[in-house]
């Protein structure tokens, strides 16, 4: 499984609903480029720089940021008391116009203390008459909060984020809209909130809200969530810029943890942070109608203003990297790309994985005989089309014009069920397996594991012989199983559990490591 070098196809014209966006779907950013991961090297310079800052003016800073927030806190619990459903008065009471100004000055001087010493102010934040609703992009860090923290604008906010020391409540004061993950309806009910807020004409405080969910390096913008444009009202596009020389600000699925990415930045002597408002974009009667056409067409004016290309890649895309136990992807895996045209199709993997017994039994009557295209389309009941065609080639490495099924199967499986590998594992063998025993040789299992990872390239000769004890040059599933229990240390790419403190045989710049999600 690879990504064939295609240049993007021509934008088709059917509609002016497709045309609106038609900028926006074909500037796709490099498949191989993957938004969700972020390197941090630094020079023997910079290190240096660093230990010298930790041993000086990074206990300083952290002090005093810290003093600032306890400085914030009896301020906030004592304004914030009472419902936070109650309609604001119009215009706002002067104790809550002196909190706010208080708050502002405390945060402000928490930032200036966290070396963030000139925050760079670009456009007028409109009135919340003019824009109820401010979409701020790219999202790439907890260092996003210094937008919130100036405007005071309300966020949506996971419901658990209320129980944080300190700072929860200091949300709390700024009128949160709070998703619950416990609760089946919150999410249809927090749109019904931002309706409701954004149409208030200016009662409530402006939401600022981070239409792609979760962080990314910044390096393009992934697909906006349409919870923003449903009102249909005029939103504020705001982009945000951290044009440091040394990018410790950002914190993705893949690279830095919170904490690290926290003492690095500590450790700068000085952090530049911009925030552009752009003018408000008002929908036209097509996208108030259209609210993912909506929230295409204003991510196409930010990634503008940005400089930056545009991706189909989504929040869900992230989740192929989440689980505990599932395959390490490596950072240019073809997964991603394979999940956006499954979803380009229309095909929704929660519905898809009911259907991947059938897939599976339907490759597996081929017996490894390749396809072309128009048998694959049929296999998809889906008319060949460019998005058939991209989705085809991916699976056709030779580029001889045929794939084979049972690569396409596999790597559905993973996008379906990312955490449940083994039964991925399981699915693959009784489609490559043999009649006789259900086992496999070497060539399979490196077609198999190339595919669940989506690479071009992998050798798996090691992991072969560690498995094959008998060296009967044959492998089954039920071996697979015992050796995992048996010798942990030599099955990483079929995923131990997270105690099994395991060692991969494979290359290592094959597998990685997965992170803890972050999400806005």
């Amino acid at each position: 499984m690879r990504l064939r070098g295609r240049g993007p196809r021509a934008a088709p014209a059917s509609s002016a609903a497709s045309s609106a966006g038609a900028g926006d779907a074909r500037l796709l950013a490099p498949p191989g480029r993957n938004p969700f991961v972020h390197e941090l090297r630094l020079s023997a310079l910079r290190k240096a720089q660093v230990t010298l800052m930790t041993l000086t003016l990074f206990p300083l800073r952290l002090l005093v940021a810290t003093f600032m927030m306890l400085l914030a806190w009896p301020i906030v619990l004592v304004a914030s008391l009472g419902s936070a459903e109650q309609e604001p008065t119009q215009p706002p009471a002067l104790w809550r116009r002196v909190v706010d100004f208080l708050l502002r000055a405390i945060l402000r001087t928490m930032w200036f203390a966290g070396g963030f010493h000139r925050v760079i102010v670009k456009g007028r934040q409109a009135l919340p008459t003019e824009a109820a609703i401010l979409t701020l992009a790219p999202h790439s860090s907890y260092f996003d909060a210094i937008p919130i923290t100036m405007t005071m604008s309300s966020i949506v906010m996971k419901a658990e984020s209320r129980d944080i020391p300190i700072w929860g409540t200091l949300m709390q004061h700024i009128r949160p809209l709070l998703v619950s993950r416990s609760d089946k309806d919150s999410r249809r009910k927090t749109v019904e909130e931002i309706k409701r807020r954004a149409q208030s004409n200016g009662k409530w405080p402006q939401i600022m809200i981070f239409p792609e969910g979760t962080c990314t390096n910044r390096t393009c913008l992934i697909t906006f969530k349409p919870g923003a444009f449903i009102p249909g009202v005029p939103v504020q596009p705001v982009v945000l810029r951290y044009p440091n020389k040394l990018d410790t600000i950002t914190w993705t699925w893949q690279g830095p943890g919170a904490l690290k990415i926290l003492w690095l930045t500590l450790c700068q002597f000085h952090n530049q942070v911009e925030i552009e408002f752009l003018p408000v974009y008002s929908p036209s009667e097509a996208e108030k109608k259209d609210p993912v056409l909506y929230a295409s067409n204003v991510r196409r004016v930010m990634a503008a203003a940005l400089g930056v290309p545009v991706t189909d890649y989504t929040y869900e895309d992230c989740q192929l990297a989440l689980a505990e136990g599932q395959l390490r992807l490596p950072a240019d895996t073809c997964l991603l790309e394979f999940a956006r045209l499954v979803r380009g199709l229309g095909l929704k993997p929660e519905k898809l994985e009911q259907d991947l017994d059938r897939y599976a039994e339907s490759a597996k009557t081929r017996r490894g005989e390749k396809i072309r295209l128009a048998e694959f389309a049929a296999f998809l009941q889906a008319p060949a089309s460019a998005a058939v065609e991209d989705l085809f080639s991916l699976f056709d490495e030779s580029g001889g014009g045929k794939m084979d099924l049972r690569e396409y199967v596999v790597a559905l499986s993973v996008v379906c069920r990312p955490s449940q590998t083994l039964d991925t594992m399981q699915l693959a063998f009784k489609m490559y397996g043999s009649e006789e025993d259900g086992s496999i040789d070497e060539d399979a299992l490196s077609s198999i594991l190339k595919t669940a990872l989506g690479v071009a390239e992998l050798t798996v000769t090691d992991l072969f012989r560690a498995i094959d004890q008998e060296e009967k040059e044959k492998i089954t599933f039920a071996g697979i199983a015992e050796v995992r229990s048996s010798r942990p240390s030599v099955c990483t790419a079929i995923p131990c559990t997270a105690e099994l403190k395991c060692r991969c045989p494979l290359p290592s710049n094959s597998i990685r490591r997965v992170q803890s999600p972050r999400s806005g």
